[in-house]
């Protein structure tokens, strides 16, 4: 099991003009990561699903913003976005996970999203 002191953050601050959300650590790390980067990565079953394989790739999400942060417990925040998302629950543990890893996650997403004809953009009102 990690270190808690570690994997749960001593500082969070919201950025909105920046668009990003930053974790600061007692060890002196801090972890930024982009709105758009959480919205995709969320751990919600509408995003994950609910076995491997069922995850939904998110579009159009680049200018999706993290309005409010609440602290659910000692071990998770809830991060309630823009576009009305509002589902998942970000562990410390999963915060951490998505910090090691937010390059690669980073690249296959958008992999994943050209092999698909899609985009991070919103389409204009009218269009899905």
């Amino acid at each position: 099991m990690p270190d808690d002191a570690l994997i749960r953050p001593v500082e969070i601050a919201l950025h909105s003009v920046s668009r990003q959300l930053e974790l600061r650590y007692a060890n002196g790390r801090e972890i930024r990561f982009s709105h758009e980067f959480l919205r995709v990565f969320s751990p919600s079953a509408e995003v994950r699903g609910h076995c491997p394989g069922q995850e939904i790739l998110q579009t159009g999400k680049k200018d999706v913003q993290l309005d409010r942060i609440e602290p659910i417990g000692h071990y998770a925040l809830r991060l309630l976005f823009s576009d009305g998302h509002d589902s998942g629950l970000y562990s410390w543990d999963y915060l951490a996970e998505l910090g090691a890893h937010q390059e690669a996650l980073w690249q296959n997403y958008l992999t994943r999203l050209q092999a698909a004809g899609a985009s991070r953009e919103t389409p204009p009102s009218g269009q899905a």
